[in-house]
């Protein structure tokens, strides 16, 4: 079957066994049944033969049905495939089911129902005609929602009939899916930011490889390997043939940093400031992967990714779209977080130069924005998107303990930016690239970023 499908089985049909299939006949069926018994007994009362004919056929007409249903169930084939399994919030997926008859007996009327989580939509219906021997039917519909999540579909229900609706049985696949509604990303425009230089980018140090192809200790010769390679001396000392490894750029890195404290936010919904801050966090997850960078991702408490090492997870060991996916599908499900601080954040931080830090925070008080400020230590450059969740709420200015706690983030080498409601993450960026590396207050109490806080045309 194609990638992303399960196939189903049934869950305890045999557990009731006839009598279950018998709970399954209709009123006409039941109607049939008692007609053919009472004319049975009357006509073994009144010793007529042919009423006795009649009542058998009555009676034994939906006995057949139920035998021939009951055994067509359990060759009738269900399958699932989502068309994506990952998709973002907003968008739609379509899910295709297939159903097989792969018994030698045609099937009556199927009715198919899938189960789906109220917020992708009402629950789909379909009606199948008649399936000929070793036939099979496919029919489809789309799901869509706009809150991120993990979300099963299933199990499929179905419901055959046979032509004389007599009897109708259900059967259920145990087998489900999962669609997975990643946040939103939006694409970001190419740019420098302040301080890139340091610690990563263009600047970047060179560094010994620790593993791989190119690494400065002598290794055995392979084949292909570049003759002039060889380190003769190593080669006398083992007595094969040895190579030299090579020194290879230290790879750029970035660590995006997501605040999840519920103490952070206030509102809920697609459009409150943590919805913002997830989708944030998964576009520059993206964006810089796209860019060449080993990328990190961390929240308040840790990171999110399960399994995972206190370093998080970084795209020079597997290929940059299955980072990105592994990231993307760990917001997908982020929730906020009890924690109260950023502690725990600077602790994994203070492993040494982080190069790029790129954090989304929400509402810090006195004791947040210290520790925020010491984050900027641990990093060649910073960047912070602030989000006020008051000012998202009340769509007003931004207050002045707002700006108090951009301008010590600024004063400790941060780029800070106020995010307005509803703002446009790329315009947000591309004002992020224009500030410089250190921002100091103005004499009117104002930044050079400060005037994203008011939204931009």
């Amino acid at each position: 079957m194609a990638a992303g499908g399960s196939a189903g089985r049934d869950e305890g049909d045999t557990a009731g066994g006839v009598r279950a299939a018998l709970g399954g006949l209709t009123t006409r069926g039941r109607s049939f049944l008692a007609a053919g018994v009472a004319a049975a007994v009357c006509a073994y009362v009144l010793g007529q033969g042919d009423l006795l004919r009649v009542g058998l056929l009555l009676a034994v007409l939906p006995l057949v049905c139920v035998l021939v249903l009951y055994r067509t169930r359990y060759q009738v084939a269900g399958s699932r495939r989502l068309s994506p399994q990952r998709v973002p919030a907003g968008a739609e997926a379509r899910v295709h089911l297939r159903m097989e008859n792969v018994s030698r007996l045609p099937t009556g009327l199927l009715m198919l129902q899938d189960h789906v989580p109220y917020v992708l939509g009402p629950r789909p219906r379909f009606v199948l005609d008649r399936v000929e021997a070793g036939g099979r039917r496919e029919v489809s519909y789309r799901v869509r929602s706009d809150l991120r999540g993990r979300y099963p579909l299933g199990p499929l229900q179905l419901r055959l009939s046979d032509p004389f609706g007599m009897c109708e049985l259900t059967r259920s696949f145990s087998a489900y899916d999962m669609l997975t509604v990643i946040p939103r990303t939006e694409p970001l425009p190419p740019g420098r930011l302040p301080g890139e230089a340091t610690g990563y980018g263009e600047g970047r140090q060179r560094s010994l490889a620790l593993a791989g192809e190119d690494d400065l200790i002598p290794r055995e010769y392979r084949y292909g390997d570049d003759l002039r390679r060889v380190h003769w001396r190593s080669t006398a000392k083992y007595g094969e043939l040895m190579v030299r490894r090579e020194e290879q750029p230290q790879r750029a890195r970035c660590t995006v940093l997501l605040d999840t404290r519920e103490a952070g936010y206030q509102g809920s919904g697609p459009d409150s400031a943590f919805e913002w801050a997830v989708s944030g966090a998964a576009s520059v997850v993206v964006h810089m992967l796209e860019q060449g960078f080993t990328v990190r991702l961390l929240t308040d408490e840790g990171s999110p990714l399960p399994g995972d090492g206190p370093d998080g997870i970084t795209g020079s060991a597997q290929d940059s779209a299955e980072a990105a996916g592994l990231m993307l599908d760990a917001l997908a499900v982020v929730d906020h977080s009890d924690g109260a601080g950023l502690s725990r954040a600077y602790d994994l931080l203070s492993g040494g130069n982080e190069g790029l830090l790129v954090a989304f925070v929400g509402d810090l008080d006195e004791e947040q924005a210290a520790v925020a400020a010491r984050m900027r230590q641990r990093s060649g450059a910073a960047v912070a998107f602030v989000l006020d969740s008051g000012t998202w709420l009340t769509g007003g200015a931004v207050p002045g303990a707002v700006e108090d706690r951009l301008r010590r983030l600024r004063d400790a080498g941060w780029t800070a930016v106020a995010v307005p409601p509803g703002a446009s993450l790329a315009e947000v960026w591309r004002h992020a690239g224009r500030a410089p590396a250190t921002q100091g207050a103005t004499g009117d109490g104002t930044s050079g970023m400060n005037g994203v806080s008011g939204g931009w045309s």
